[in-house]
């Protein structure tokens, strides 16, 4: 009982740092080494600090992040997200918030590429925002489809966020991957819909575009060629067994490398800065899974897996009653901390009640993502948020969190789907892996 205590106190004292402006990965290594110090002994704590991050920085499946990031990075400063956002306001252009429906599909497009939601919302932000201002789009409808459809970045992969619950759970890479396709194709189309109603209910919020000839849609498809020759390699590659997910990672990069330099879309000072911001990005998700690493075993002296796992039993809500009570703690925790943060906090602690509860951990990977993603949009934080009112400029943060409302509401239906019919999530692993 004592132990449970210091991990609750050690809970209050990591919310604290985080307060406080404490990195993410500095208040859990913090809080863990300190707590395990008191429990175990200074010796024991040195011990868990080193091992764990030689073992962080010695993992293997990790590489897929800085692979996958600077192909993002590399294909943003090639400008081949251009390429993608144009080719899909030609298709989709003329129908009424076109141009928001053609933002989506991009974000869509380079979350397969990107793996992240900050960098998605920024990439197509400063393509498409101002071509929306210049079409008299609503402010609301047109930052807050940006905003929603970055965080298709944390979803669709290569997905960072899969990566580190991967890492977390000791699950398949790959079968999470694979789990989330089906999920963000299923989220971007709710989007679309979402767009379709404000628009019909405020035909001003999205005025139609002009039409685009079909020879001109083929070509401008053809400028959106090499990143979709990148996505079908990297992802297709996984699908069908010629690449590991890390593998994927490292052709990915190099062909779109390869792909920029031979098109002349990046010079050297270009590429150098996207390497420098891969090492930079990448430095700090390593430091996020070593601070996670350091608390987790803390977290298991204080036993509060266990203490929660009987509390909610407790509590005699069921099965589903008692996942409810975890999403929407996601909800809450959304509120105020990035979805990194929830997903190294929170894995370790629900991750053991859901094994118990007899849910498929790959498909609660999806769901996990999911309410994470909705935490991005969501005030007060609203990572998301604050993001694409600073590309946007002149929009009001009141305005963005009022556009995102509608793509919110898309986002609880498309994770009530997923909790129904869990085969939207599983269908693709289980016919890759079984």
């Amino acid at each position: 009982m004592a132990d449970l205590t210091i991990g609750i106190l050690g809970f209050v004292a990591l919310f604290a740092l985080m307060i406080l402006r404490t990195p993410v990965a500095f208040a859990m290594l913090l809080t863990g080494f300190f707590g395990i110090w008191w429990l175990d002994g200074l010796r024991r704590a040195g011990a868990v600090l080193m091992t764990e991050t030689y073992s962080a920085v010695a993992n293997y499946s990790l590489i897929v992040v800085p692979m996958f990031i600077l192909l993002g990075n590399v294909a943003s400063a090639a400008g081949f997200s251009r390429g993608l956002y144009d080719a899909a306001y030609a298709w989709v252009g003329r129908l009424r918030g076109g141009l928001a429906s053609a933002s989506v599909i991009g974000c869509a497009a380079f979350s397969a590429v990107s793996g992240s939601s900050i960098a998605t919302a920024v990439t197509i932000g400063k393509v498409a925002l101002p071509e929306m201002k210049r079409l008299g789009y609503g402010p609301g409808l047109s930052t807050g489809a940006i905003a929603a459809g970055g965080t298709l970045g944390f979803l669709i992969p290569p997905s960072t966020g899969f990566v580190i619950y991967a890492i977390l759970t000791e699950e398949s890479i790959g079968r999470l991957f694979m789990a989330g396709i089906l999920p963000g194709l299923l989220m971007m189309a709710l989007f679309m819909l979402a767009i379709w109603i404000v628009t019909l209910r405020d035909p001003a919020a999205g005025p139609r575009g002009e039409r685009v000839a079909f020879r001109e849609r083929f070509a401008l498809l053809l400028k959106a060629l090499p990143l979709i020759v990148v996505i079908v390699v990297s992802i297709g590659g996984i699908y069908l067994g010629v690449f590991t997910p890390v593998e994927a990672s490292g052709v990915g990069a190099a062909l779109t490398i390869l792909l920029a330099f031979a098109t002349r879309s990046i010079d050297l000072r270009s590429f150098a800065t996207s390497v420098m911001e891969t090492v930079t990005t990448s430095t700090m998700l390593y430091m996020i899974v070593i601070g996670a690493n350091v608390l987790n075993p803390f977290l298991s002296l204080t036993g509060v897996p266990g203490g929660l796992e009987a509390g909610l039993n407790a509590l005699g809500l069921g099965t589903y009653g008692t996942l409810a009570v975890i999403l929407l703690s996601y909800v809450v925790l959304g509120m105020f901390l990035d979805g990194l943060a929830m997903l190294v906090i929170t894995i370790p602690i629900y991750f053991p009640v859901i094994q118990a509860l007899g849910f498929d951990p790959i498909w609660f990977g999806v769901i996990a993502v999911i309410v994470i993603e909705m935490g991005m949009i969501t005030p007060p934080v609203g990572l998301n948020v604050f993001v694409v009112r600073n590309v946007a400029g002149d929009v009001a943060l009141g305005t963005v969190f009022r556009g995102v409302f509608p793509f919110l509401i898309a986002m609880i239906v498309c994770l009530f789907l997923i909790i129904l019919f869990p085969q939207i999530a599983l269908l693709i692993p289980n016919s890759m892996f079984n």
